[in-house]
């Protein structure tokens, strides 16, 4: 096995779930939601009154942090070994998984799991599972 020590980076993968669950507890505790990226933008589809404000602050947060950081401290390098239509694809996979699941990586694993969700751990397990063997497949078998 190689381990690519170009791309472990420990510190700050531990810095951003850090981040990560401060910004969830702090989100539960202000709205009593759960931080799921899926729900929240699923909610805009068929929005209740008076719950759309706070969606869409959240979801332009969320878009515009990377540009933040871009004019903060420059570009970093993105190199995507692939075309526009596996992309797609893979997006459409995921959000069909999302329903599916009844909620993304983010709301069972950060949120469900907090709340010792039994649906949660089944979820995150299947994410974790699913991952590690799309990684083997694509670097030990295809690739």
């Amino acid at each position: 096995m190689i381990i690519d020590w170009q791309n472990f980076t420990p510190w700050s993968s531990l810095a951003g779930g850090i981040l990560l669950g401060i910004a969830a507890a702090i989100f539960i505790l202000a709205s009593g939601r759960i931080l799921g990226i899926s729900g929240i933008l699923g909610g805009l589809l068929k929005p209740a009154k008076g719950d759309t404000h706070w969606r869409i602050a959240f979801l332009l947060g969320l878009f515009s942090a990377p540009l933040i950081y871009l004019l903060a401290v420059g570009s970093i390098p993105i190199e995507i070994n692939t075309g526009w239509p596996l992309i797609i694809l893979a997006g459409l996979l995921v959000g069909f998984g999302t329903r599916l699941g009844s909620g993304c990586s983010s709301g069972h694993g950060i949120c469900g799991l907090s709340r010792l969700s039994g649906r949660s751990l089944v979820a995150t397990i299947a994410f974790m599972a699913s991952g590690i063997a799309t990684v083997y497949v694509v670097r030990h078998l295809i690739g």
